[in-house]
């Protein structure tokens, strides 16, 4: 390994502006990427004495064979610089917050033209709408499987779907009114996309209108004389208020969030979000990572957001605005 002080730069050398830097091993590939409001104090302490550096510091700056660094005009740009670089290079020593395990979502393929609801795991497709992730697969399962006798939507594959309209038999789904059965007709495409409208609605958080607006219906019925249809109805309550014991109640039902925990032992950090929706938790994920520096825990939040809302942050000045927003 190399010895650090046979890169150092010169005393005065390195400019005190925020900036960028990289540090790159023998063989010219990035192993770092850090930023700093000041430069020259951040890249001072990684040549300290050893022995005051963090374990994982020490090996990076005894694996590197020179730094280089890069002037910014501000931190937000240092942060957006640093991103884009980690995103590049894929430094080893800088922290990569990873799943600690692949965790399901509940997903309705709203661009087909009758939607299917499914729990899966892996990476997300256009045109399909996510809810979660969540914690365990047969919870969520069990949701599903007593919101559908709320919103009988179509959950089958397309294999089992095309079979059904080819032979004008529905599956048993739909013998025991959980689907209402697009495949040989009993709804049309409209009527059957305003019940997958209706449960990701519920999905999203929005159960209380939806327990009104039915409750409503069910005294109307009551009031016509229409008592089957009102006991479907209130059968229907009781399936949503089954639903919604699964999700715990924890802050005021105006409440849309994101919460984040940070747990750190010096070795690892381990991170935990909540996503309460309606004032509910309606998914969780958790992601644990090495730590390969001494940064403190508001220097290890900033990646963390950044990698959580990629989907919803572009590059360039869409970045800086999404970022303002997040940091905020």
């Amino acid at each position: 390994m190399a010895d650090p002080a046979s890169y150092r730069p010169r005393p005065g050398s390195i400019p005190t502006d925020p900036g960028v830097y990289r540090f790159f091993d023998a063989f010219g590939n990035v192993i770092y990427v850090g930023k700093a409001k000041n430069l020259r104090s951040r890249l001072n302490s990684y040549f300290a004495d050893p022995s005051s550096l963090h374990f994982r510091t020490q090996t990076m700056v005894r694996t590197a064979a020179r730094v280089e660094w890069t002037v910014v005009a501000n931190e937000l740009e240092a942060l957006q610089l640093e991103y884009t670089w980690i995103q590049q290079f894929d430094p080893r020593f800088n922290v990569k917050y990873r799943d600690d395990k692949s965790y399901p979502w509940l997903a309705v393929t709203w661009n087909e033209t009758y939607p299917r609801v499914f729990v899966g795991r892996g990476a997300k497709r256009r045109g399909t709408r996510y809810f979660g992730p969540f914690g365990q697969a047969w919870a969520i399962r069990e949701t599903v499987d007593a919101l559908l006798r709320v919103f009988p939507m179509r959950s089958c594959t397309d294999g089992v779907f095309k079979r059904a309209k080819a032979s004008g038999r529905p599956c048993l789904l739909g013998d025991i009114g959980k689907c209402s059965a697009p495949c040989v007709g009993r709804v049309g495409s409209e009527e059957h996309r305003e019940i997958a409208d209706g449960f990701c609605r519920f999905m999203a958080g929005d159960s209380d209108r939806i327990v009104q607006e039915l409750e409503r219906e069910m005294f109307e019925a009551s009031a016509d004389l229409n008592f089957e249809r009102a006991a479907v109805l209130r059968d229907q309550l009781a399936g949503l208020a089954k639903a919604r014991e699964r999700n715990t109640v924890v802050l005021p039902e105006t409440t849309r969030a994101d919460v984040v925990g940070f747990a750190d032992d010096g070795q690892q950090v381990a991170v935990q979000i909540f996503h309460i929706r309606g004032g509910r938790i309606t998914g969780e994920r958790g992601w644990i990572a090495d730590r390969s520096d001494d940064r403190d825990l508001a220097e290890l939040l900033e990646p963390f957001l950044l990698q959580l809302y990629t989907g919803f942050i572009y590059a360039g000045p869409a970045l800086v605005r999404g970022l303002n927003e997040i940091l905020r």
